[in-house]
Parts: structure tokens; C-alpha cells; sequence
């Protein structure tokens, strides 16, 4: 049998490079993502919101320094990202990268993509929900029906959920499909009150040692703080989600 794999995972909402003293700084941005270390970051807002939405970030910089690499995308222009939404991974092949867009009164989107990780599958989800309750439980919805119609394997679900009640009826949903991660405050980052970013893993493994990633440096460079877990999961155990 196989030996359990841990992999260091994260979510970071970077806030288009723009930190709590209001100065846009991306090295300050890549700096943080260098503290952290994940070998799956999922990001929220990485490119502008208007016009050609260009991506922020120096991607070929963080590929030599961090060995991290965006996961390519089709038809996104300028943009690094899919509605915002970029995956870093390191050692690991991608197999399929699916950009759905979801249902709501803001322009939304997530990325789904499929992994081999040291020859074991995985699936990574990277979503930014939205601000309305009503569109936060469509957006759920249209995530659990694309997965539910793929291949199951073991699937990590993280971003920006903008949910802070765990009676919620987004979270409600996803309860029945994913173990949550523990909550950490993320927001705001100078303070951190509410976990709006969170983790959260199919019934294939554990998340252990989550914590919200709180130095000198992340507190400025974003209004969010990142989290981070270390992802334990049986590669053995690959029923389905849905």
C-alpha cells in the first residue's frame, strides 16, 4: 500500500497587490508568498478587475526563485488568473484545468484543476465566492454539480468563501461533501476578526496544522491574511465526493 502524502497547501486573496497602507506593491505580495512556502497556493484577485484584466503578478520570477508554476489557462488574455482566481503548484503535473464560471449578480469564477502529485491524483479547487448569501449558495451549488459529474478522486477545496457564519447555508451545503479545515481569522488582516478564507478537504485525508499565516509582512501586503494547512491524504481512497 502506499505511503500517505502531506503536501503544505494555502489560500491567499492578495488583493491585487494593493496592501492595508494602500500602496500597490508586488514584490511585497511575492515576498509573502515566499513566506508561506505552500506547494499548492490558491490565489484570489491576481489580475485588475477592468478593462483587459491583466495579471499582477511576476510569474516568471516566482517560478525561478519559489519553483512554483501557474496552471495554464485558455482564452484569458492579459490576465494570470480566472475571474482573479490563479493555482501555483510545485512538483506536480496537470492533467485537466477546468474555468467555470458561477452563477450570481457579480462576474464570478473557479478553477478546477486536476493533479498527479508524486503519482497520486488530486483535485484542487480554487473558488472566490460572492457577497450576496443568495449568490454564495448558487455559486455551491454549481461547484458540487461539476464535480459530482467528474471522475471522483480526492478533492482540496480553498479560497475566499466570504461566508463567516458556520450556520450558513453555503457552508451547510458543502458540509456534506467536504471536511472543514479549523477556522482562522483572516479578515482584516490588521486585526483579524472573520474567517473568510478557508480550507477544506473530501473524505480522503486531514488537514492538519492550519493556521492563518500572521507576520509583520502579511498583516500590509493584503486585507486578507493567507491560510495554510498541511494536507495528509490516502491516495489509496479515491471514491467519489459527490
Amino acid at each position: 500500500m502506499s505511503a500517505s502524502l502531506d503536501l503544505s497547501v494555502a489560500s491567499y486573496n492578495i488583493h491585487k497587490g494593493v496592501g492595508t497602507d494602500r500602496r500597490r506593491d508586488l514584490a511585497r505580495t511575492a515576498a509573502v508568498i515566499a513566506e508561506i512556502g505552500a506547494d499548492i497556493l490558491a490565489v484570489q484577485e491576481a489580475d485588475t478587475r477592468f478593462g483587459s484584466r491583466k495579471g499582477l503578478l511576476d510569474l516568471d520570477r516566482i517560478r525561478r526563485d519559489l519553483g512554483l508554476i501557474a496552471v495554464p489557462m485558455d482564452d484569458v488574455g492579459d490576465a494570470h488568473g480566472w475571474h482573479g482566481n490563479l493555482l501555483l503548484v510545485r512538483n506536480a503535473l496537470v492533467e485537466e484545468v477546468h474555468q467555470l464560471i458561477l452563477p450570481g449578480l457579480e462576474p464570478r469564477g473557479a478553477l478546477v484543476t486536476d493533479l498527479v502529485v508524486a503519482g497520486r491524483p488530486l483535485r484542487v479547487v480554487n473558488a472566490h465566492l460572492g457577497l450576496l448569501q443568495a449568490s454564495r449558495r448558487a455559486q455551491v451549488r454549481a461547484l458540487l454539480d461539476k464535480i459530482g459529474g467528474m471522475e471522483g478522486r480526492p478533492t482540496l477545496l480553498m479560497g475566499d468563501l466570504n461566508e463567516w457564519r458556520e450556520a450558513g447555508a453555503a457552508f451547510q451545503t458543502l458540509e456534506k461533501h467536504f471536511t472543514f479545515a479549523q477556522a482562522r481569522a483572516s479578515f482584516p488582516s490588521r486585526y483579524p476578526l472573520l474567517a473568510l478564507d478557508r480550507i477544506m478537504m473530501s473524505p480522503h485525508g486531514a488537514l492538519l496544522d492550519v493556521a492563518a499565516h500572521d507576520s509583520p509582512l502579511s498583516r500590509r501586503a493584503s486585507d486578507h491574511l493567507p491560510i495554510k494547512a498541511r494536507l495528509r491524504f490516502d491516495p489509496e481512497n479515491l471514491a467519489s465526493t459527490g
